[in-house]
């Protein structure tokens, strides 16, 4: 595979900016593409990028051409991709490329409807998927550094990369193929800052066959992080396109302004209010755009669905939704929407002389379904495989497990009543006593303790822990799933650990597990497998109503289909109709919980908004908590800046504790109301300090009536979504003040604030104090 010349030719005029790049060397009688010093330049002309994000994993393989035929109708001129290297390469050295994850076949379907690809090859991706797209037979390895120079990451990631090139490089511009550009790594400012590590990225995709422009992306707070000078910049966001151009224009003072991410809504995590964006917000930001000739690339156009088990989880513990709707202009199921409708309206008035819009395709039919039951049913507990033994337990990574449930079994011995507690069970546990559940572990709450009967004789202790996704957000993805650290029996003043014989049965709800179950005729109660089957005269799409059931997975015709959960916002599952077949259809439904009543419909609409709190399996109703700052003093007092710019303040010497207070005294605006994108904590080397124990020990007010404002927003890393103080219904006044329980000793050097961006922002916050220590919270007995 031949290499390619240098990308760019950087000047070194005054401030070593990025000035203009070689134009790359096509095929004779194709397309060229190169970015000058003002513009995009596409067979020497300039060109504005306008593309919309669609994610083949997320779209049936049957529809990609009808997808991408919406996108080109919206006027869209091309698709922006993720490929997720853990959707490629499942075990080590193994790839599959095919169907579903053909991403050559959707290049040349992309080239055949008139679009030019962005592609984003990772190896990081984020995007909510499982991980953020890193595989996790990573996590194996107990000491890799992910993201980082690490050996045996920079080694699987440059493998990676040289099968990416084998692929794909052939459908670059340059070999007369419709990919553009190409983008390395993916908002690395916001999780490090080592220029090395982007370089020898960029390297390892130069040699492996791509010869078109690449490129870096950071949201606007960020830009200037990691910045290695042989990629071109783009920034990401939400609002505010002027404030954000500006900043990508004062750190790269020539070349074309382009847009990575730009947000028409935001997506789900189950137990909180489903996510609509601003439309306001958002016409102006592509009017912006389109009037000053900038790029962008709409995240989502057509956000579509996290199928299987590939939903990721953000931070610190907020797990994903299926559905992936994020009210994009093109819905989940690919039907055109008013945001559709605006934004094609938008796009006319700026076209290029002879281009014209297309009309949409015409939908995809939908159908209804009439309620069913399942009436097979095959209890977990009798249907285990075979036992892994250990001396103590570990995660399901280390038994070469990655997704799915693992039941851990051992003896528990004769005594009084007790509490059992592990270090860390990830995600969710269900704890066993001689077959009688006698409580649950919850990561949400960093709850991993149960109270445990006594026993008069020696019993069996059975922990069935259930693996969401894996973070996708910050260094919480090395995430690791299962039992983790010492599991104690604490007896009074006693503490014994449960060592010396264990018993893992790994339940990875593949193929080969679900076609070794053993079916019963009957009902079932506890976590079981049931089976049942509808009929479908001609398929069409619909959504599965799962409003009966409690929690776990969907299967349909051996389609790893959805997780569910009782408690919301999604309600339905998206049913592709290419994926049924005339005549029987045969349903699994794995439920944790159990059903209310074992029975599916089939919908023509989805549920996408309906929490239904009440129902969760463990009581999450927040206590009341009183404030205890009488008498102590602030760490520190100060005033940030007027304007969105991240502020980092650097203490005058470590402090440490368990519980960071941030008290808010006003607002540059001078209203009553506050906001903060992202705070975060930093420690000695001025590094992001891991979320993995974090909570929201207080919060004074937050808002969750007319948007999601909650308290959790400022800690989940990202800076497009924010905490806000009531605004709705009350609007309480100064001062504000929000707690984060760290949930163990800390040391911090630093602290960083991140303010809502936009001249219009409310609630950027002017005058403050910080508490860090012990003891700040007090919870009301339950």
């Amino acid at each position: 595979m031949k290499k390619c010349l240098p990308l760019f030719v950087l000047s070194l005029l005054f401030t070593f900016s990025f000035i203009a790049s070689v134009s790359a060397q096509s095929v004779p009688g194709k397309h060229t593409f190169s970015i000058g010093d003002k513009d995009f330049l596409l067979d020497n002309k300039p060109f504005v990028i306008r593309t919309g994000e669609m994610h083949f994993a997320r779209v049936p393989h049957e529809y990609w051409r009808n997808r991408m035929q919406t996108l080109k109708a919206m006027g869209m001129n091309a698709v922006c991709v993720y490929l997720f290297w853990n959707f490629h390469e499942w075990e080590p050295g193994q790839y599959n490329w095919s169907e579903q994850a053909d991403a050559a076949e959707f290049c040349r379907i992309a080239q055949e409807e008139g679009l030019w690809v962005i592609l984003r090859p990772g190896p990081y991706s984020c995007a909510e998927w499982d991980g953020g797209g890193v595989p996790w037979w990573l996590l194996k390895k107990e000491d890799i550094k992910l993201r980082s120079q690490d050996p045996d990451f920079m080694k699987a990631a440059t493998a990676w990369y040289k099968e990416v090139g084998r692929v794909l490089s052939p459908l670059q511009i340059t070999h007369g193929g419709p990919i553009l550009m190409a983008q390395v790594e993916n908002e690395y400012g916001i999780y490090g800052e080592d220029v090395e590590y982007m370089g020898r990225l960029r390297q390892a995709l130069v040699d492996s066959g791509f010869d078109v422009p690449l490129f870096a992306c950071n949201p606007v707070s960020r830009l200037k992080m990691a910045s290695h000078p042989d990629l071109f910049k783009v920034v990401n966001f939400g609002r505010d396109a002027e404030n954000a151009a500006n900043k990508l224009r004062a750190v790269q003072p020539q070349g074309p302004l382009m847009c990575g991410e730009f947000y028409p809504g935001w997506f789900d995590t189950w137990g909180a209010t489903h996510h609509l964006g601003n439309p306001d917000q958002y016409y102006s930001g592509i009017e912006y755009m389109l009037k000053n000739r900038m790029s962008f690339s709409l995240y989502m156009a057509h956000g579509g669905t996290s199928f299987g088990m590939w939903p990721g989880v953000d931070r610190p513990f907020k797990p994903d939704t299926n559905s992936y709707d994020y009210d994009a202009p093109i819905s989940e199921a690919g039907w055109t929407t008013e945001k559709f409708q605006k934004t094609r309206a938008l796009v006319a008035q700026y076209l290029e002389p002879g281009e014209i819009l297309p009309d949409p395709p015409a939908q995809i039919p939908t159908m209804s379904i009439p309620k069913f039951r399942l009436k097979e049913t095959a209890p977990v507990f009798d249907n285990l495989p075979p036992a892994i033994t250990d001396t103590v337990p570990h995660s399901m990574e280390s038994y070469d497990q990655g997704h799915g449930c693992a039941v851990y079994r051992t003896e528990l011995p004769a005594g009084p009543a007790a509490t059992l507690q592990v270090e860390y069970a990830h995600d969710f546990a269900w704890v066993f006593v001689d077959g009688k559940q006698v409580g649950v572990m919850d990561r949400r709450s960093n709850l991993y303790s149960v109270k445990l009967p006594a026993r008069k004789k020696a019993a069996q202790l059975d922990v069935l822990v259930e693996a969401m996704g894996h973070v996708n957000f910050g260094p919480e993805i090395h995430d690791r799933k299962g039992l983790q650290g010492p599991v104690q029996v604490l007896t009074g003043n006693t503490t014994s650990t449960l060592e010396g014989k264990w018993q893992v049965f790994p339940l990875r709800l593949d193929d080969a597990m679900l076609g070794g179950l053993k079916w019963k005729s009957k009902s079932a109660k506890g976590p079981s497998f049931w089976r049942g089957s509808f009929n479908v005269e001609k398929p069409a799409d619909t959504f599965l109503d799962l409003g009966k059931w409690g929690k776990g997975v969907i299967w349909v015709n051996g389609h790893c289909l959805s997780r569910f959960w009782n408690i919301g916002p999604t309600q339905t599952a998206y049913m592709p109709g290419a994926w049924l077949k005339p005549g029987k259809n045969e349903i699994i439904i794995l439920d944790l919980l159990g059903p209310a009543e074992p029975v599916v419909a089939g919908l023509d609409k989805p549920i996408l908004g309906e929490l239904r709190i009440p129902l969760d399996f463990v009581n999450r109703a927040a206590p009341k908590t009183t404030l205890l700052l009488e008498g102590v003093a602030p760490l520190y007092s100060g005033s940030f800046p007027s304007g969105s710019d991240t502020q980092t303040i650097k203490l005058s010497q470590p402090a440490k504790g368990t519980q960071f207070c941030f008290e808010m005294l006003n607002a540059h605006d001078g209203k009553p109301f506050a906001a903060i994108a992202e705070l975060d904590l930093l420690d000695l080397d001025g590094n992001s300090i891991s979320h993995l124990n974090w909570k929201i020990g207080y919060v004074d007010s937050e808002e969750r009536v007319a948007e999601d404002g909650s308290g959790s927003n400022a800690i989940d890393g990202q800076v497009a979504n924010y905490w806000h103080s009531e605004w709705k219904n009350k609007q309480p006044n100064f001062p504000h003040r929000l707690v984060i329980d760290l949930g163990k000793p800390t040391t911090i050097g630093a602290f960083r604030y991140t303010p809502c961006a936009g001249a219009n922002a409310n609630g950027q916050i002017k005058d403050y104090r910080v508490y860090f220590g012990n003891g700040f919270t007090k919870e009301a007995k339950k």
